[in-house]
């Protein structure tokens, strides 16, 4: 029987690795594994007794190939610094990235174009994504999110055409997000949200399923049909530009180009 002086409290550090590996679904025994540490010791961390070094928890953060925000709170649990910068979005140490996004949004013109964080909220929006999004800001409060107004707002059913099967495709695209990112409390909100809402307009696959998916928008025009395509930054260590999300909407057929020129 445990006694009292066998029950540790895990702390912050201990409770935060646990989040993060069960996040990942991963035993301790393949952690330890592909972290070259004990099991033994990997255990005395989550339990609370023993407190990592800095460079354990880097080594444990880049086993679970978490992203770079969850490795600085992995760190901050411990009791460290942040290992990576996370830049105003304005500032000039991430302007050539910004510079590259702005120029892929100005090129995409002008078609839909979405800059986003990494919970999907709209940090910028082209002329004619703007547009889009406008009826479903009515009344809306707080900061606008992509999964959000899909699955909140009520008029996301007259606006969205085909609303069960994109609610279906937002929520296997948000658990491929939560896989990779861990313990993400923002993103499991997100996921619940979004599962009562596919609850209430079920989703019925075509016994053949296209390969593809669009997003059906019903505007002033009539239909518009887009395909999306998101782009992501991968060669910065900032963690402002590794959580930005661009999301281009190309035309998926020719009526719905035509309604752009």
């Amino acid at each position: 029987m445990a006694t009292r002086a066998d029950i540790h409290d895990p702390g912050p550090f201990g409770t935060a690795l646990k989040a993060a590996r069960a996040g990942r679904r991963v035993s301790q025994l393949m952690l330890s594994l592909d972290a070259g540490v004990s099991a033994r010791h990997l255990s005395f961390l989550e339990s609370g007794r023993a407190m990592p070094s800095r460079e354990m928890v880097l080594t444990l953060a880049e086993a679970l190939a978490l992203p770079l925000s969850a490795r600085n709170h992995l760190l901050g649990a411990a009791g460290f610094a942040s290992a990576y910068p996370a830049s105003p979005l304005a500032s000039e140490a991430i302007a050539p990235f910004r510079a590259i996004l702005s120029q892929m949004m100005e090129n995409h013109a002008p078609f839909p174009a979405l800059l986003c964080d990494r919970h999907w909220n709209v940090l910028e929006a082209s002329t004619s994504a703007a547009a889009m999004l406008s009826p479903l800001l009515e009344g809306w409060h707080g900061p606008p999110n992509v999964f959000r107004l899909t699955a909140c707002h009520p008029r996301a059913p007259e606006l969205i055409a085909n609303l069960p099967e994109v609610l279906h495709e937002s929520l296997e695209r948000l658990a491929l997000e939560q896989s990779l990112a861990g313990d993400d409390p923002v993103l499991a909100d997100l996921i619940a949200v979004t599962r009562a809402a596919a609850a209430k307009h079920p989703y019925r696959a075509a016994r053949t399923r296209s390969p593809v998916l669009p997003v059906v928008f019903r505007g002033p025009a009539g239909l518009m049909s887009f395909l999306s395509v998101v782009a992501q930054c991968g060669t910065s260590e900032d963690v402002t530009v590794r959580d930005l999300r661009l999301e281009l909407l190309f035309p998926a057929d020719e009526a719905t180009r035509a309604a752009f020129n």
